[in-house]
């Protein structure tokens, strides 16, 4: 089967899970094309393996946005009717919208590039990582005569500012749609008629090989907090900051790794700096895969106070590597981590709270910690191994493009 993937940005750090999905979904015998709207430099990509993925994902915006415009010239002119339908459609989503009527008709010209692209390729199906602009390309590709497209809603974008996105209509049009957790199923149910909550499906996402096929190795006895993610708001890495300032206080001996990089950097540089904490709190920037890995097993315990999630991956790498987990009681993350089971889950917004969880792993025996990290990792095992979740996908694929109009769509002028 031909399986055409769309994301905003890939390949990206922050996006490997869609990496390690693709390359499941071809072991499984599928042929997946990549697509980009935007271009990627392989100096944003520290991984080796997201610079290889460089090499073969199309960019829709590689050449700029005036090499759409032949495209959408010939989309128009071999397919009127399709397109008039497609501009009705990009006004209909583009009014009252989060990006307006400007950016949803630039939706519409990668669209008519992105379809020509397909027929090319002989492709059955679309599918978009995240319900947002993706998605949006993926709908109109539809309507101008493209094959079948489904989306999988991460959150919390999505949920945000269902509204603004247009989420309900791109359920409605879409053959299917995936949520990461039954958290995510219930809120695209909250977005959609009844009627469709039948095509929504939960697919987990999914860790590399190596965190399920290797036992973990012990935690070691050191005093280091590991958190991986982007320094953004909705993951807490300022509360964060704040709790290590509180176990500092008291006196308490640790290390905390902040890996990652985002908009808030300057932010919680000037905590660390008015709070005395640097011979405590190292920020280390983006790493490869490896190298997070090498962080995790270094690590105590894995940290990360989100406000706002969908399911993150690095917690399943974290518990996947036998690490134990201190998070927030938000979104599909009670899905995966198991209050005192194999992991402490806080109150989202509370600093006490997530320093008294720091505490506890700091007192916490290796017997405890290593038991903690031995029932995450069987969790993992469970729920999150990518070559299963991937063949759960590949079903929906097949199931849905064979039972509409599929490629025959394709050559609809």
């Amino acid at each position: 089967m031909r399986v055409a993937y769309l994301v905003n940005q890939y390949p990206s750090v922050s996006h490997t899970f869609v990496r390690r999905e693709i390359e499941a979904l071809e072991r499984l015998g599928a042929h997946v094309s990549r697509f980009s709207i935007r271009q990627m430099t392989s100096d944003m990509l520290p991984d080796p393996a997201d610079q290889r993925e460089l090499g073969i994902t199309h960019a829709l915006l590689g050449r700029g946005a005036m090499a759409l415009v032949p495209a959408v010239a010939r989309i128009a002119t071999t397919r009127p009717e399709r397109f008039a339908r497609a501009q009705a459609l990009t006004m209909r989503i583009g009014k009252r919208s989060e990006r307006g009527l400007f950016r949803n008709f630039a939706y519409l010209a990668e669209a008519c590039a992105l379809v020509e692209q397909l027929d090319d390729g002989g492709v059955h199906h679309v599918h978009a990582h995240f319900g947002t602009n993706s998605a949006a390309v993926a709908m109109l590709t539809h309507e101008l005569g493209g094959p079948t497209y489904s989306f999988t809603a991460h959150g919390p974008e999505e949920f945000d500012r269902p509204e603004l996105i247009k989420l309900s209509e791109k359920i409605a049009r879409a053959a299917f749609v995936v949520g990461v957790s039954s958290f995510g199923r219930s809120q695209l149910y909250r977005y959609c008629a009844a009627s469709d909550w039948s095509k929504i499906h939960v697919v987990r996402c999914g860790v590399d090989a190596s965190y399920v096929t290797r036992e973990p190795t012990p935690v070691p006895d050191v005093a280091r907090f590991l958190s991986v993610g982007r320094l953004s708001e909705q993951k807490g890495q300022l509360l964060l900051v704040e709790a290590a300032a509180q176990l500092k206080r008291e006196g308490r001996v640790f290390e905390l790794v902040l890996v990652g990089d985002g908009p808030m950097r300057r932010d919680i540089e000037a905590l660390i700096a008015r709070e005395e904490l640097h011979k405590h709190v190292r920020l280390a920037g983006w790493a490869s895969g490896d190298e997070v890995r090498a962080q995790i097993e270094a690590s105590r315990a894995f940290v990360l106070p989100s406000f706002a999630e969908g399911l993150p991956v690095v917690i399943m790498e974290a518990l996947g590597r036998g690490r134990p987990v201190i998070t927030t009681y938000i979104a599909g993350i009670p899905e995966l981590v198991r209050n005192g089971v194999d992991g402490w889950l806080v109150p989202a917004g509370a600093s006490d709270a997530v320093a008294a969880a720091m505490r506890a792993a700091l007192d916490a025996t290796p017997a405890q910690l290593n038991e903690m990290g031995r029932q995450g990792y069987q969790r993992v095992r469970a729920l999150h191994d990518v070559d299963r979740n991937a063949a759960e996908l590949l079903t929906l694929f097949e199931r849905y493009a064979r039972s509409s109009s599929g490629p025959r769509a394709l050559h609809q002028r």
